[in-house]
Protein backbone atom coordinates (compact mmCIF):
# COMPACT_ATOMS: atom_id res chain seq x y z
CA UNK A 1 0.00 0.00 0.00
CA UNK A 2 2.92 2.31 0.76
CA UNK A 3 4.28 1.79 -2.75
CA UNK A 4 0.89 2.67 -4.24
CA UNK A 5 0.73 5.89 -2.18
CA UNK A 6 4.24 6.88 -3.24
CA UNK A 7 3.53 6.12 -6.89
CA UNK A 8 0.17 7.89 -6.91
CA UNK A 9 0.12 10.73 -4.32
CA UNK A 10 -3.10 12.21 -2.96
CA UNK A 11 -2.12 15.73 -4.05
CA UNK A 12 0.14 17.52 -6.48
CA UNK A 13 1.85 20.86 -5.88
CA UNK A 14 1.59 23.10 -8.94
CA UNK A 15 4.82 25.07 -9.00
CA UNK A 16 3.83 27.55 -11.73
CA UNK A 17 6.04 30.61 -11.34
CA UNK A 18 6.81 29.98 -7.65
CA UNK A 19 10.39 31.01 -8.35
CA UNK A 20 8.97 34.49 -8.94
CA UNK A 21 6.35 35.01 -6.18
CA UNK A 22 5.94 38.69 -7.11
CA UNK A 23 4.19 37.51 -10.31
CA UNK A 24 1.28 35.89 -8.42
CA UNK A 25 -0.80 39.04 -7.97
CA UNK A 26 -0.40 40.47 -11.51
CA UNK A 27 -1.03 37.03 -13.00
CA UNK A 28 -4.12 36.56 -10.84
CA UNK A 29 -5.73 39.80 -12.00
CA UNK A 30 -4.59 39.29 -15.61
CA UNK A 31 -6.08 35.78 -15.69
CA UNK A 32 -9.27 36.95 -13.99
CA UNK A 33 -9.82 39.70 -16.56
CA UNK A 34 -9.00 37.45 -19.50
CA UNK A 35 -11.34 34.73 -18.18
CA UNK A 36 -14.19 37.22 -17.83
CA UNK A 37 -13.63 38.47 -21.39
CA UNK A 38 -13.46 34.86 -22.61
CA UNK A 39 -16.81 34.04 -21.00
CA UNK A 40 -18.41 37.26 -22.24
CA UNK A 41 -17.10 37.02 -25.81
CA UNK A 42 -17.77 33.34 -26.43
CA UNK A 43 -21.22 33.32 -24.79
CA UNK A 44 -22.14 36.36 -26.92
CA UNK A 45 -21.04 34.53 -30.09
CA UNK A 46 -23.06 31.44 -29.14
CA UNK A 47 -26.20 33.45 -28.33
CA UNK A 48 -25.94 35.55 -31.50
CA UNK A 49 -25.44 32.47 -33.70
CA UNK A 50 -28.34 30.63 -32.11
CA UNK A 51 -30.84 33.50 -31.90
CA UNK A 52 -30.16 35.51 -35.06
CA UNK A 53 -31.80 34.19 -38.23
CA UNK A 54 -29.05 35.71 -40.41
CA UNK A 55 -26.36 33.56 -38.78
CA UNK A 56 -27.72 30.13 -39.67
CA UNK A 57 -25.10 29.13 -42.24
CA UNK A 58 -22.58 26.28 -41.71
CA UNK A 59 -19.83 28.83 -41.03
CA UNK A 60 -21.62 30.05 -37.92
CA UNK A 61 -22.44 26.51 -36.84
CA UNK A 62 -18.71 25.81 -36.68
CA UNK A 63 -18.02 29.19 -35.09
CA UNK A 64 -20.54 28.30 -32.36
CA UNK A 65 -18.79 24.95 -31.89
CA UNK A 66 -15.44 26.74 -31.59
CA UNK A 67 -16.82 29.21 -29.03
CA UNK A 68 -18.32 26.41 -26.93
CA UNK A 69 -15.03 24.50 -27.18
CA UNK A 70 -13.06 27.57 -26.07
CA UNK A 71 -15.38 28.06 -23.09
CA UNK A 72 -14.76 24.48 -21.97
CA UNK A 73 -11.04 24.67 -22.80
CA UNK A 74 -10.32 27.72 -20.66
CA UNK A 75 -12.67 26.65 -17.84
CA UNK A 76 -10.69 23.41 -17.51
CA UNK A 77 -7.60 25.27 -16.32
CA UNK A 78 -8.21 28.92 -15.36
CA UNK A 79 -10.40 28.50 -12.22
CA UNK A 80 -7.78 26.19 -10.66
CA UNK A 81 -5.01 28.59 -11.67
CA UNK A 82 -6.89 31.49 -10.05
CA UNK A 83 -7.36 29.45 -6.87
CA UNK A 84 -3.64 28.66 -6.66
CA UNK A 85 -2.50 32.19 -7.52
CA UNK A 86 -4.95 33.81 -5.09
CA UNK A 87 -3.55 32.19 -1.95
CA UNK A 88 -0.74 30.14 -0.42
CA UNK A 89 -2.33 26.79 -1.38
CA UNK A 90 -0.71 25.59 -4.63
CA UNK A 91 -2.06 22.04 -4.52
CA UNK A 92 -4.53 20.06 -6.60
CA UNK A 93 -5.90 16.60 -5.78
CA UNK A 94 -4.66 13.58 -7.70
CA UNK A 95 -8.14 12.90 -9.09
CA UNK A 96 -8.57 16.57 -10.01
CA UNK A 97 -5.20 16.63 -11.73
CA UNK A 98 -5.85 13.50 -13.78
CA UNK A 99 -9.33 14.75 -14.73
CA UNK A 100 -7.85 18.06 -15.81
CA UNK A 101 -5.19 16.30 -17.91
CA UNK A 102 -7.78 14.10 -19.65
CA UNK A 103 -10.21 16.94 -20.40
CA UNK A 104 -7.55 19.50 -21.38
CA UNK A 105 -5.93 17.11 -23.83
CA UNK A 106 -9.33 16.08 -25.22
CA UNK A 107 -10.39 19.67 -25.87
CA UNK A 108 -7.01 20.73 -27.25
CA UNK A 109 -6.96 17.87 -29.79
CA UNK A 110 -10.58 18.56 -30.71
CA UNK A 111 -9.77 22.19 -31.48
CA UNK A 112 -6.88 21.13 -33.74
CA UNK A 113 -9.25 19.03 -35.84
CA UNK A 114 -12.11 21.56 -35.72
CA UNK A 115 -9.91 24.36 -37.10
CA UNK A 116 -9.04 22.10 -40.03
CA UNK A 117 -12.74 21.40 -40.64
CA UNK A 118 -13.48 25.13 -40.57
CA UNK A 119 -10.87 25.64 -43.31
CA UNK A 120 -12.65 22.98 -45.38
CA UNK A 121 -15.92 24.86 -44.84
CA UNK A 122 -14.31 28.09 -46.08
CA UNK A 123 -12.99 26.24 -49.15
CA UNK A 124 -16.46 25.04 -50.10
CA UNK A 125 -17.98 28.50 -49.44
CA UNK A 126 -15.47 30.37 -51.59
CA UNK A 127 -14.67 27.83 -54.31
CA UNK A 128 -18.13 26.23 -54.69
CA UNK A 129 -20.54 28.99 -53.59
CA UNK A 130 -23.54 27.78 -55.63
CA UNK A 131 -23.40 24.32 -54.06
CA UNK A 132 -22.32 25.44 -50.60
CA UNK A 133 -25.66 24.97 -48.81
CA UNK A 134 -26.18 21.61 -50.53
CA UNK A 135 -22.73 20.21 -49.74
CA UNK A 136 -22.44 21.61 -46.20
CA UNK A 137 -25.90 20.63 -45.02
CA UNK A 138 -26.77 20.39 -41.32
CA UNK A 139 -26.27 16.62 -41.23
CA UNK A 140 -22.73 16.85 -42.62
CA UNK A 141 -21.88 19.72 -40.24
CA UNK A 142 -22.99 17.61 -37.27
CA UNK A 143 -21.00 14.63 -38.54
CA UNK A 144 -17.84 16.71 -39.03
CA UNK A 145 -18.16 18.37 -35.62
CA UNK A 146 -18.81 15.01 -33.93
CA UNK A 147 -15.77 13.54 -35.68
CA UNK A 148 -13.55 16.29 -34.26
CA UNK A 149 -14.82 15.63 -30.73
CA UNK A 150 -14.42 11.84 -31.08
CA UNK A 151 -10.87 12.10 -32.46
CA UNK A 152 -9.93 14.37 -29.58
CA UNK A 153 -11.52 12.01 -27.05
CA UNK A 154 -9.83 8.93 -28.49
CA UNK A 155 -6.41 10.57 -28.48
CA UNK A 156 -6.88 11.84 -24.93
CA UNK A 157 -7.89 8.39 -23.68
CA UNK A 158 -4.78 6.90 -25.26
CA UNK A 159 -2.22 9.52 -24.21
CA UNK A 160 -3.60 10.31 -20.77
CA UNK A 161 -4.07 6.66 -19.81
CA UNK A 162 -0.46 5.89 -20.75
CA UNK A 163 0.68 8.86 -18.64
CA UNK A 164 -1.50 8.05 -15.60
CA UNK A 165 0.08 4.60 -15.34
CA UNK A 166 3.60 6.03 -14.85
CA UNK A 167 4.87 5.64 -11.25
CA UNK A 168 5.94 8.89 -9.58
CA UNK A 169 7.86 7.45 -6.59
CA UNK A 170 6.60 10.10 -4.19
CA UNK A 171 7.23 13.04 -6.51
CA UNK A 172 4.45 15.60 -5.92
CA UNK A 173 5.85 18.76 -7.49
CA UNK A 174 4.50 19.48 -10.97
CA UNK A 175 6.47 22.26 -12.60
CA UNK A 176 3.50 23.89 -14.32
CA UNK A 177 0.33 25.97 -13.80
CA UNK A 178 -1.95 23.00 -14.39
CA UNK A 179 -1.85 19.28 -15.13
CA UNK A 180 -0.58 18.85 -18.68
CA UNK A 181 0.79 15.61 -20.10
CA UNK A 182 4.39 16.71 -20.88
CA UNK A 183 4.80 17.97 -17.30
CA UNK A 184 3.31 14.79 -15.82
CA UNK A 185 5.59 12.61 -17.96
CA UNK A 186 8.64 14.49 -16.64
CA UNK A 187 7.61 13.63 -13.06
CA UNK A 188 7.87 9.88 -13.64
CA UNK A 189 10.69 7.91 -12.02
CA UNK A 190 10.96 5.34 -14.83
CA UNK A 191 12.02 5.43 -18.46
CA UNK A 192 9.43 7.52 -20.35
CA UNK A 193 10.81 7.11 -23.88
CA UNK A 194 7.67 5.29 -25.07
CA UNK A 195 5.38 7.99 -23.62
CA UNK A 196 7.39 10.85 -25.07
CA UNK A 197 7.63 9.16 -28.47
CA UNK A 198 3.91 8.36 -28.55
CA UNK A 199 3.05 11.93 -27.54
CA UNK A 200 5.36 13.40 -30.19
CA UNK A 201 4.14 11.11 -33.01
CA UNK A 202 0.44 11.57 -32.29
CA UNK A 203 0.87 15.33 -31.72
CA UNK A 204 2.68 15.59 -35.07
CA UNK A 205 -0.17 13.73 -36.79
CA UNK A 206 -2.91 15.78 -35.07
CA UNK A 207 -1.18 19.10 -35.70
CA UNK A 208 0.28 18.55 -39.16
CA UNK A 209 -2.78 16.68 -40.52
CA UNK A 210 -5.30 19.51 -39.98
CA UNK A 211 -2.61 22.11 -40.72
CA UNK A 212 -1.94 20.49 -44.10
CA UNK A 213 -5.68 20.54 -44.80
CA UNK A 214 -5.78 24.24 -43.85
CA UNK A 215 -2.86 25.12 -46.11
CA UNK A 216 -4.30 23.12 -49.02
CA UNK A 217 -7.74 24.70 -48.58
CA UNK A 218 -6.36 28.21 -48.50
CA UNK A 219 -4.17 27.66 -51.55
CA UNK A 220 -7.36 26.91 -53.52
CA UNK A 221 -9.18 29.78 -51.78
CA UNK A 222 -6.43 32.26 -52.73
CA UNK A 223 -6.66 31.17 -56.36
CA UNK A 224 -10.45 31.57 -56.31
CA UNK A 225 -10.33 34.99 -54.59
CA UNK A 226 -8.04 36.41 -57.27
CA UNK A 227 -10.60 35.39 -59.88
CA UNK A 228 -13.45 37.32 -58.18
CA UNK A 229 -14.13 40.35 -60.42
CA UNK A 230 -15.48 42.79 -57.82
CA UNK A 231 -13.32 44.45 -55.19
CA UNK A 232 -16.11 44.11 -52.60
CA UNK A 233 -16.31 40.37 -53.19
CA UNK A 234 -12.56 40.00 -52.76
CA UNK A 235 -12.62 42.08 -49.56
CA UNK A 236 -15.48 40.06 -48.04
CA UNK A 237 -13.74 36.75 -48.80
CA UNK A 238 -10.46 38.11 -47.44
CA UNK A 239 -12.03 39.35 -44.18
CA UNK A 240 -13.81 36.04 -43.58
CA UNK A 241 -10.76 33.90 -44.28
CA UNK A 242 -8.21 36.15 -42.56
CA UNK A 243 -10.11 35.83 -39.26
CA UNK A 244 -9.83 32.06 -39.40
CA UNK A 245 -6.16 32.20 -40.43
CA UNK A 246 -5.35 34.48 -37.49
CA UNK A 247 -7.10 32.10 -35.07
CA UNK A 248 -5.18 29.17 -36.60
CA UNK A 249 -1.88 31.01 -36.13
CA UNK A 250 -2.62 31.86 -32.49
CA UNK A 251 -3.52 28.25 -31.68
CA UNK A 252 -1.10 26.22 -33.80
CA UNK A 253 1.99 28.42 -33.23
CA UNK A 254 2.35 27.71 -29.49
CA UNK A 255 1.12 24.13 -29.96
CA UNK A 256 3.88 23.34 -32.47
CA UNK A 257 6.48 24.97 -30.21
CA UNK A 258 5.40 22.96 -27.15
CA UNK A 259 4.53 19.52 -28.54
CA UNK A 260 6.75 19.10 -31.60
CA UNK A 261 10.12 19.92 -30.06
CA UNK A 262 12.31 17.32 -28.36
CA UNK A 263 12.06 17.16 -24.57
CA UNK A 264 15.00 18.98 -22.96
CA UNK A 265 15.74 19.29 -19.25
CA UNK A 266 15.46 22.83 -17.93
CA UNK A 267 13.19 23.93 -20.76
CA UNK A 268 9.98 23.83 -18.71
CA UNK A 269 10.06 27.52 -17.75
CA UNK A 270 10.39 28.45 -21.42
CA UNK A 271 7.26 26.49 -22.41
CA UNK A 272 5.07 27.99 -19.66
CA UNK A 273 4.57 31.29 -21.48
CA UNK A 274 3.35 29.81 -24.82
CA UNK A 275 1.22 27.30 -22.89
CA UNK A 276 -0.38 30.16 -20.97
CA UNK A 277 -0.87 31.94 -24.29
CA UNK A 278 -2.76 29.19 -26.13
CA UNK A 279 -4.88 28.04 -23.20
CA UNK A 280 -5.84 31.54 -21.94
CA UNK A 281 -5.18 34.29 -24.49
CA UNK A 282 -6.30 32.44 -27.63
CA UNK A 283 -9.78 31.47 -26.31
CA UNK A 284 -10.24 35.10 -25.21
CA UNK A 285 -9.09 36.53 -28.55
CA UNK A 286 -11.08 34.23 -30.86
CA UNK A 287 -14.55 35.86 -30.47
CA UNK A 288 -13.11 39.36 -30.79
CA UNK A 289 -11.17 38.42 -33.94
CA UNK A 290 -14.31 37.05 -35.59
CA UNK A 291 -16.43 39.98 -34.39
CA UNK A 292 -14.10 42.78 -35.46
CA UNK A 293 -13.62 41.37 -38.97
CA UNK A 294 -17.16 40.16 -39.66
CA UNK A 295 -20.00 42.61 -40.30
CA UNK A 296 -22.66 39.89 -39.98
CA UNK A 297 -21.50 38.94 -36.47
CA UNK A 298 -21.21 42.59 -35.41
CA UNK A 299 -24.72 43.25 -36.74
CA UNK A 300 -26.13 40.20 -34.94
CA UNK A 301 -24.50 41.25 -31.66
CA UNK A 302 -25.93 44.76 -31.97
CA UNK A 303 -29.41 43.35 -32.65
CA UNK A 304 -29.04 41.02 -29.66
CA UNK A 305 -27.97 43.94 -27.45
CA UNK A 306 -30.86 46.13 -28.61
CA UNK A 307 -33.28 43.25 -27.99
CA UNK A 308 -31.91 42.76 -24.46
CA UNK A 309 -32.18 46.52 -23.70
CA UNK A 310 -35.72 46.78 -25.05
CA UNK A 311 -36.86 43.72 -23.05
CA UNK A 312 -35.54 45.32 -19.85
CA UNK A 313 -37.46 48.50 -20.53
CA UNK A 314 -40.67 46.52 -20.97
Amino acid sequence: MKHVNESFPENFILMGFTKYPWLDLPLFFGLLMSYMFTLLGNIAIILASQLDSQLQSPMYFFLTSLSFLDLCFTTTTVPQMLFNLGGPNKSITYVGCMTQAYVFHWLGCTECVLLGIMALDRYVAVCKPLRYSVIMDHKLCLQLSSTAWLIGLGNSLLQSTLTVQLPLCGNQELDHFFCELPGLIKMACVDTTVNELTLAVVATFLIMGPLSMILASYSYIAKAVFQIPSADGKLKAFNTCSSHLLVVSLFYGPGIYIYMQPSVDGRQDVTKVPTLFYCVITPMANPFIYTLRNKDVKGALMRLLRRAISSKRI
